[in-house]
């Protein structure tokens, strides 16, 4: 009976490794099983990220195309509105010199013969006629707004 019960105990060491064999079996291929579906799940987020980086990409390459557009706009709007300013500070130029040598002018005519008292306009100097700027405005005339008459 011995060798009975030692063959028992045996096939019982036999089925038990076998069914721990199965076990491990089974539990190597859960964990397989697991890596696999975490590593898809982490190819997905990768995608998903790259996906949204390519959409920021995107956007962010539009948005700086719309601020090239507006600098580029305002660029330009500010090199024409220069333009402009340099050529109303040369007629500022040119209307004071007008002015000036007009109340030069009268300052002489007050000071030689009274405001316009019978005063004689062959007595102007030649230098306030004969300036070279003076002939280049003699035929334009002078703008003023009707407002300045009020006063």
């Amino acid at each position: 009976m011995a060798s009975s019960s030692g063959n028992s105990s045996g096939s019982l060491q036999i089925q038990s490794s076998g069914s721990e064999e199965s076990l491990m079996d089974q539990r190597k291929r859960k964990r397989m099983q697991s890596n696999r579906e975490s590593a898809r799940r982490s190819r997905m987020r990768k995608q998903t990220h790259l996906n949204d980086l390519t959409a920021q990409i995107s956007q962010l390459k539009e948005e700086n195309d719309q601020i090239h557009t507006n600098l580029s706009i305002t660029s330009q709007q500010y090199l024409n509105v220069e333009a402009e300013n340099s050529v109303l500070r040369a007629q500022v130029g040119e209307l004071s010199q007008r002015l000036d040598a007009l109340n030069d002018i009268l300052n002489y005519l007050d000071a030689s013969k009274g405001v316009f008292g019978g005063g004689d306009f062959d007595a102007i100097p030649e230098s306030y006629m004969n300036n070279s700027w003076n002939s280049m405005y003699l035929n334009q005339p002078i703008m003023a707004s009707a407002d300045l008459f009020l006063y």
